[in-house]
């Protein structure tokens, strides 16, 4: 993005942490008018069925003269990602796993019809980092900042689409907030897959206190053990605390017939 010419952003808003300049050409295209220019100035804002509008867009561009092929340049960066990514996997710090590892793993093991719920928090960061979605369905709470989120939606994502397989994503403190919900998916046998990510604190909070040079304070969390809480509930509960663990874990937590869990202990460092 900060080398391109032109930012065409399609039924997309910008994050209000956004990096992007505001000084880069912009053309933003959505059918809702509430969202452009909201987050971010857009040099030209286009009111219009997103569809409907690229057809125009095309068909306007096609007399225009070739551009010049950029995808190997897409495609060095995206190598150079991979081996950053790569990189970050094998990171430790003794304080937990890192969410690269996690996503690695998942990204091996979750069906590609799967639903995702995300819930709020660095959780959702590293997911959008590392996760590499194919056909998945992903359900956010967007800027509600809805923390807890996570799995109540996981469990209206299993009654609306009970022939998918469904996984709930969280952090212990959003979970926290709803855990008597895993009652509710034992009581009716829903099959939801739980990955939750304890690193023992709220870090996205933590993180926002350090980048404002303010001292941390109150963020850490008294934790259960939520995979035996898991178990008290009727659900397969599993916790982990090295990577090595991680394909077994999560391959017995998506074979399971019934709700389960996988508590992976993190490092809120290596987010």
């Amino acid at each position: 993005m900060k080398e391109s010419d032109l930012l065409i952003v399609l039924g997309a808003s910008f994050s209000k942490h956004t990096g992007i300049s505001r000084e880069k050409p912009t053309i933003q295209i959505d059918f809702d008018p509430v969202v452009l220019g909201k987050f971010h100035s857009v040099t030209v804002p286009v009111w219009g069925e997103i569809g409907v509008t690229v057809d125009l867009l095309m068909a306007q561009l096609a007399s225009s003269a070739p551009k010049t092929d950029r995808r190997h340049e897409v495609a060095y960066q995206w190598a150079q990602w991979r081996e950053e990514k790569a990189r970050r996997e094998k990171q430790q710090t003794g304080k937990g796993l890192s969410s690269a590892s996690v996503f690695s793993t998942m990204n091996l093991h979750v069906p590609e019809n799967a639903v995702i719920a995300v819930d709020v928090g660095n959780n959702t960061y590293s997911f959008g980092r590392y996760f590499e979605c194919k056909s998945q369905s992903i359900l956010m709470s967007g800027y509600l900042g809805s923390i807890g989120y996570g799995y109540p939606a996981a469990i209206g994502a299993s009654a609306a689409a009970p022939d998918r397989p469904i996984i709930a994503l969280t952090g212990d403190g959003g979970f926290a907030q709803y855990m008597s919900e895993l009652t509710t998916a034992v009581k009716y046998g829903l099959p939801i897959k739980h990955i939750l990510l304890n690193n023992r604190e709220l870090g996205k909070i933590s993180r926002e206190q350090r980048n404002e040079g303010r001292v941390v304070w109150s963020t850490s969390l008294h934790n259960p053990d939520f995979s035996k809480y898991a178990e008290n509930c009727g659900a397969l509960g599993i916790r982990i605390s090295s990577a090595a663990r991680l394909n077994e874990g999560l391959q017995r937590v998506l074979e399971h017939e019934g709700p389960a869990m996988l508590e992976v202990m993190t490092d809120a460092d290596l987010t």
